[in-house]
C-alpha cells in the first residue's frame, strides 16, 4: 500500500478508533481498501475526478446514494473530496460463470436500476451515451497524440454506422459498467456496486455491456433479452442490441487507450486494449461489416 494512501483514510473525521486498513486488488480505476475500525469493517474506496472518462464522483455520489435508497448498493457513509466510505459486504465476489448461474436475479437486478433509480435521484445527473463518449475519446486521443492514431477514423466511422443502426433509443438510467466483480452476493441477496459512469443511456448499453463482460453465447443473449423485456425476441431489437453490444466493446477499447496515457493504476491497459479491440472487430465484421 502507498503511504499518502494511509495517511488519507487515516486522517479522515470517520473513524471511532485505532483503524486497520488492507488493500483491496482488482481495481483498475479507483484504489480500494478495507479498513476495520474495531468491530466494525468499511470499504473504502479512492479517486479523483476522471473528466477524460466522464467521471465525476458528485454524479456517483447521487448514483450511490439513490441506488442504496433503493436496497441494492452499500450504503454510502461518508464523502469527502476524493475518498468514499461504504458499509462493508461481507460475501462472494462473482466470477462469469456466477453471473450466468444467477441470470433471472440479475436481469431483475438491472432492471430495478433501470426503473426505480431515476425516482430516488436528487440533483443534477449525467447522460453517460455511448456514442458520444466514443468521439470524447477519439478527440482526447487525437489531441494527445495517441499510438492508435491511424486507426481513430476508422473506428469513429464504425461507431457512426452502430450509432445509425441502433436508432431511435429509449433511455433509462443506466449503471454502465457491469462487469461481473461489480456483482456481490451475501446471504441475502446481490449487491450492485462501483456506480462512477452510471448515467442515463440506452437499457441496452447495460445487456450488452452484461453480455460482452462474461462471455454470453446465443442463446444466453436470447434468454437475457427476451427476460428483461418480457416478450418474445424481435429481429428489429436483436439488430439493434448486436450494434449497441458492439459499441460497448469499442467504448471499453478506447477507455483503454486513453487509460494507456493517463492512468497511474498498476495495470497492463496495453493488453487489454488489444483485448477488447480484438473483440470488437470479430463483432463488428460479424454483423455490420462495411464493404
Amino acid at each position: 500500500m502507498d503511504k499518502n494512501s494511509i495517511q488519507l483514510i487515516s486522517s479522515i473525521n470517520f473513524w471511532k478508533g485505532k483503524i486497520n486498513i488492507s488493500s483491496i486488488k482488482g481495481g483498475i480505476t479507483n484504489k480500494n481498501f478495507l479498513v476495520a475500525d474495531g468491530s466494525k469493517k468499511y470499504f473504502v474506496r479512492i479517486g479523483d475526478d476522471i473528466p477524460e472518462h466522464l467521471v465525476f464522483r458528485s454524479n456517483e455520489v447521487q448514483a450511490s446514494k439513490a441506488a442504496s435508497k433503493i436496497g441494492i448498493c452499500p450504503k454510502l457513509l461518508f464523502n469527502e473530496k476524493s475518498i468514499q466510505v461504504f458499509n462493508y459486504v461481507e460475501g462472494k465476489t462473482f466470477e462469469s460463470e456466477d453471473i450466468k448461474k444467477n441470470l433471472d436475479n440479475i436481469t431483475k437486478l438491472i432492471k430495478k436500476v433501470h426503473t426505480k433509480i431515476p425516482d430516488q435521484l436528487i440533483g443534477q445527473s449525467v447522460i453517460f451515451w455511448v456514442f458520444h463518449v466514443i468521439k470524447n475519446y477519439k478527440n482526447f486521443l487525437d489531441e494527445h497524440k495517441s499510438s492508435y492514431i491511424k486507426i481513430l477514423p476508422d473506428l469513429l466511422n464504425k461507431a457512426l454506422k452502430l450509432e445509425s443502426i441502433s436508432s431511435p433509443f429509449e433511455i433509462v438510467f443506466s449503471h454502465n459498467d457491469l462487469l461481473p466483480a461489480n456483482f456481490i452476493q451475501d446471504q441475502e441477496k446481490i449487491w450492485l456496486i462501483d456506480w462512477e459512469y452510471a448515467g442515463f443511456n440506452t437499457p441496452l448499453f447495460d445487456l450488452g455491456g452484461l453480455a460482452s463482460n462474461n462471455d454470453f453465447n446465443e442463446n444466453e443473449e436470447k434468454y437475457l433479452l427476451e427476460n428483461y423485456f418480457e416478450k418474445k425476441l424481435s429481429t428489429e431489437l436483436l439488430i439493434k442490441y448486436k450494434a449497441i453490444k458492439s459499441a460497448s466493446l469499442l467504448r471499453e477499447t478506447m477507455w483503454s487507450m486513453v487509460s494507456e496515457i493517463t492512468s497511474n493504476i498498476e495495470f497492463d491497459y496495453k493488453s487489454y486494449t488489444a483485448e477488447n479491440l480484438t473483440k470488437f472487430n470479430e463483432s463488428f465484421d460479424e454483423e455490420f461489416k462495411i464493404n
